[in-house]
């Protein structure tokens, strides 16, 4: 009998539940337009360099 209440007494418990605050995802992107210039020079060369390229 003491074998029974001591497993009985140890079963998990898994509880789900929804947080209390909506999950807010934050995206923090900043584009720096010096290296889009940079590309773009590099591009420009490239084309250039390579005209049979495209």
């Amino acid at each position: 009998m003491a074998l029974a209440l001591s497993i009985s007494a140890c079963t998990p418990t898994v509880k789900v539940e929804a947080p209390p605050e909506p999950i807010t995802i934050n995206l923090n992107i900043k584009l720096d337009a010096e290296v889009r210039l940079k590309i773009e020079e590099q591009a420009k060369d490239d084309i250039n360099n390579n005209p049979g390229l495209f």
